[in-house]
């Protein structure tokens, strides 16, 4: 109990300085970040070189725009350390989650990364990087710099994120895809499929710590930014990027996890619920690329969810606002019982998961209570927490091995 408040005033701090300097005290300038998308589109720089290419494996740096202008980051990876490609070989997309970017899925040494399992099973791997993340800065037309460009919460990532990967994917790849979402990739991917689209481009889709209800997230940090209104705080005061990371930040982390004793798994446990299952490790290779950014509009969206219990469209508050932006009062439900029956799904939650509580997950499974029985595939791992599917040592063989079993039977 003790360990768990020190991480608790720990991250917050982290989340409060962060964010009250951030935009004052930027480690890069904004000329500087769109540099780094830049040379990352190039391949000179990015997640293909600092993360697959050094493991030996092929990749490929793409970009894809989005029909709103910003310009998202995607890697390739097309086949295992022997660079064999031949093959008409099955597209797997991977979303990371809120606040991370795609190295979510190359965290993990080779042997027990998604990415790499996947590529090594015969599967071309594709990674998806979310508006705002580091390697995604780019825009037509605005700079990270103008406020306009982070105006957007998951409604953006449902309408025009999304459907950009999907279809640059499925005309790269020439045939439908398997989807595979962590926590706020599952959300968006369920909010296009309960209006019945990206559907038609699509074999599977594998739901990891799934997000759709959160009325009844039990995570103590993201609960109390929520009822405290601290996104919206931020919101007013001007903060339109919600940026957590900071090198003064990330330094004084590295070297409190380099002390003797110290076991900075539990610095993740305010947030995410206590991971059964993470090696103490994994968190300074986290460190070193995470967190992410996103939009502090973004952050609101998912407060206005937390208070409210609802999977809906951004809330503007005002009538008039909401008339003009869904010419109704209030803000139209996601329906995850519209969600087509026939759909192939996977779903894997936990118990111990803060983010995805349990209780949250009934309400979703029950919105899919009608789903064809032999369509849908639901796995419960009673000691898992929210960063146990993508970070735990052991998730290869609780989930990583039957979501490949799930997929061969697709």
């Amino acid at each position: 109990m003790k360990m768990a408040n020190i991480s608790t005033s720990i991250i917050v701090v982290v989340l409060f300085w962060g964010l009250a300097i951030g935009t004052r005290t930027k480690l890069f300038t904004d000329e500087d970040r769109v540099a780094v998308s830049a040379l990352a589109s190039a391949g000179t720089d990015g997640i293909c070189a600092s993360m697959v290419l050094a493991q030996g494996y092929p990749c490929e740096e793409h970009t894809v725009t989005t029909e709103d202008g910003y310009v998202l980051s995607m890697q390739r990876i097309p086949a295992g350390k022997s660079g064999e490609t031949s093959g008409n070989k099955i597209p797997v997309l991977l979303q990371h989650g809120l606040l991370m970017d795609g190295i979510t899925w190359l965290l993990l040494p080779p042997h027990q990364a998604l990415a790499f399992l996947l590529v090594d099973n015969g599967y071309e791997v594709w990674i998806a990087n979310t508006r705002g993340t580091q390697y995604s800065l780019g825009h037509t037309s605005l700079t990270p710099g103008d406020p306009a460009f982070w105006e957007w919460s998951w409604d953006e990532l449902v309408a025009y994120d999304l459907p950009a990967t999907y279809q640059y994917v499925y005309n790269q790849a020439g045939q439908k895809i398997h989807y595979v979402g962590h926590s706020l990739g599952t959300l968006i991917a369920l909010g296009a499929f309960s209006k019945d689209q990206l559907v038609n481009m699509l074999r599977s889709a594998v739901l990891l710590g799934p997000i759709a209800h959160v009325g009844q997230m039990t995570s103590p940090l993201a609960r109390a930014a929520a009822e405290n209104y601290l996104a919206e705080a931020l919101y007013k005061a001007g903060y339109r990027e919600f940026n957590p990371r900071l090198e003064a930040i990330v330094k004084f982390l590295n070297a409190s996890c380099a002390k003797s004793g110290v076991d900075c798994t539990n610095l993740l446990t305010s947030f995410t619920g206590q991971n059964c299952c993470l090696n103490p490790s994994i968190v300074q290779v986290f460190l070193a690329h995470e967190p992410q950014a996103s939009a502090t509009k973004n952050m609101i969206h998912i407060s206005q969810m937390i208070r409210d219990g609802k999977v809906a469209m951004f809330d503007y508050i005002d009538k008039d606002e909401n008339q003009k932006h869904y010419g109704q009062d209030t803000p139209p439900e996601y329906k995850m019982a519209s969600i087509p029956h026939d759909l192939p799904l996977f779903l894997s939650y936990g118990g111990a998961d803060a983010l995805s509580d349990v209780q949250d997950v009934k309400l979703l499974l029950n919105s899919l209570k009608d789903h064809d029985g032999d369509k849908l595939v639901v796995q419960y791992r009673d000691d898992y927490a929210h960063a146990d599917f993508v970070m735990g040592e052991t998730a290869k063989q609780d989930v990583y091995d039957p979501l490949l079993a799930f997929f061969r039977h697709q």
